[in-house]
């Protein structure tokens, strides 16, 4: 006869006690977790990519319309800022990935952690860069359609089609920055797990599902600076603000 331990046999709690950490019951083992996690973010980046590639498609086709409106408001655009961003993205890309690699290869949880938040820094710059050096910037300049947006004489005839660009500036970056903002929350929770001890170089899951999501987040930015800031011509057609 079975020895039994609370109502299951002493092989199946043998079993589950040789599980680490976080391991969910509905799986047979961890890998098989693991593989599930990562499908169910790649699941959810496609739903990001299609509704991120609409923007861009839409985008593209307003700008092939209204070519020289675009490439007038591209100018109006800060580029240094866009550009400093760029770089503050690619650095939080970098310890995210540190982040993941020390939590698998069992560094001390110190180590995760300072890396975690190193990006959550990253990220809150990239921030405060657009809110304050960018968008701050266009509101006191009247380059927020809705928000007192001026047509200024010496763009001419085109100058009422440049708000059109504006419109998609605003709504593509805002988007952005809120799946930042989300982002820098779940780094955040995952800052506190890291200090509670819940992962080990067997679990470490949503460390990684959610760098995933991080480096996604960056590869959109990578696609909008140039688009929205290089591709309007500003160095070739001259101009500024």
């Amino acid at each position: 006869m079975q020895m039994r331990i609370r109502g299951c046999p002493v092989a199946d709690a043998v079993v589950h006690n040789a599980h680490p950490p976080g391991f969910a019951h509905q799986f047979e083992d961890i890998e098989q977790q693991h593989e599930a996690g990562n499908l169910g973010m790649w699941v959810f980046l496609v739903t990001e990519i299609m509704f991120f590639g609409g923007l861009f498609a839409c985008y593209a086709v307003y700008r092939s319309l209204h070519l020289q409106a675009f490439e007038l408001g591209s100018r109006l655009l800060e580029v240094p800022s866009g550009a400093a961003n760029t770089v503050v993205l690619i650095a939080s890309s970098l310890t995210m990935a540190l982040a993941i690699h020390a939590a698998q290869t069992g560094k001390r949880k110190s180590v995760v952690m300072f890396y975690l938040v190193m990006t959550m820094i990253l990220g809150a710059a990239f921030l405060g860069i657009k809110f304050t050096f960018e968008w701050h910037r266009d509101f006191v300049e009247h380059l927020v359609p809705g928000f007192g947006f001026e047509v200024r004489p010496e763009w001419g005839a085109i100058g009422q089609e440049v708000p059109m660009f504006f419109c998609f500036y605003f709504f593509m970056t805002g988007l952005h920055a809120m799946h930042m903002i989300i982002g820098i929350g779940i780094l955040t929770v995952l800052t506190i797990m890291t200090a509670r001890d819940r992962f080990s170089e067997q679990y470490y899951a949503p460390l990684e599902v959610t760098g995933l999501y991080w480096h996604f987040v960056d590869i959109v930015w990578i696609f909008l600076f140039p688009l929205l800031y290089l591709i309007g011509g500003h160095y070739a057609m001259g101009g500024g603000r």
